[in-house]
This record gives C-alpha cells, structure tokens and sequence, in this order.
C-alpha cells in the first residue's frame, strides 16, 4: 500500500461577491492536474473535499492562496490507495455550509468557542 493519493477537505469564510467567476478557472485547473471530488462556492466562502495526486493538490492550494481572501483557510489531508471521488465538480451554492437562514453572516455572528477538553461537559 502506497498511500499516494492525497485527500483534502478545505473550508473558509470570506466575503466572495465574484464566486461565480471564480467557478470555471478552478474546474478547469482541477480537470487539467486529475483531481476530483466536489468544492461548493457561495458568496460566503469555499468548502468541499477533493483528492488527487500530490502535485494535482497543491496546484488547487495555490491556486487558492493566490487570492488573499483566501488566508488562513482550514485544509485537513489525509491519505489513501485509491482516488475516492469519480468526478470532479465546482458548484455554485447560496451557501457552503446550509443553515436555511437568510441574511446571516458567519464572517461577523459567530458562536462561543469550546475548547476541546470542555466540549465532552457542554453536550451532556
């Protein structure tokens, strides 16, 4: 087992008026390097989860990084044998993350943050 596809779930919100020009560049760079799997774009940020080769991933990372709205987004990598995901999608959302509430901002009405140790005493 070789582990050699690298899987990479990303989020971030940031205030992003032209998300839907944004959608064809980074479709067209992720069929280009073979990555697939599926980015949600919003006027309120990216998410999503995509895999493919180490040099495919980092080509969509700085691809990101090249627009400072962009800073500080969250990637988590993993791993695996085999490409998980058998396409490659951009999608166009009103949200990245649904919460069926409009007008909302998660950039500015944020909840209280937990910190791990104590979150096992908040739920129970």
């Amino acid at each position: 087992m070789s582990n050699n596809v690298v899987v990479c779930a990303m989020y971030k919100f940031a205030v992003l008026n032209d998300y839907k020009q944004l959608r064809q560049p980074l479709l067209d760079l992720m069929l280009e390097k073979d990555v697939h799997g599926t980015l949600l774009l919003a006027r309120e940020g990216i998410n999503g989860t995509i895999a493919g080769s180490r040099e495919g991933i980092d080509a969509v990372k700085n691809w990101i990084a090249s627009d400072d709205r962009f800073n500080g987004i969250d990637y988590k990598e993993s791993f695996v044998d085999i490409q998980p995901f058998k396409r490659t999608k951009v999608k166009l959302k009103k949200e990245i993350v649904t919460m069926g509430v409009e007008g909302i901002d998660p950039k500015r009405v944020v909840g209280t943050y937990v910190d791990p140790k104590d979150w096992n005493d908040l739920i129970s």
